[in-house]
């Protein structure tokens, strides 16, 4: 299955430039731009500088 989202890439990263470049508050940001403060933390993570791709979390079997 796959997700639709309504914003790009591009705006995402200007969002995440926002909070990381500029400092501005998550829920400053969330509020204007209208999307909600975890998906702006989720892409913080997938977006930050230095940060291509999303971190997956990979199961752990044994211990």
């Amino acid at each position: 299955m796959t997700s639709c989202s309504k914003f790009s890439d591009a705006f995402k990263r200007d969002a995440v430039a926002q909070i990381t470049e500029r400092g501005c508050p998550v829920r400053d940001v969330s509020e204007r731009l209208g999307g909600s403060p975890y998906s702006l933390c989720a892409w913080k993570e997938t977006f930050a500088k230095g940060h291509r791709q999303r971190r997956r979390r990979t199961p752990r079997y044994g211990a």
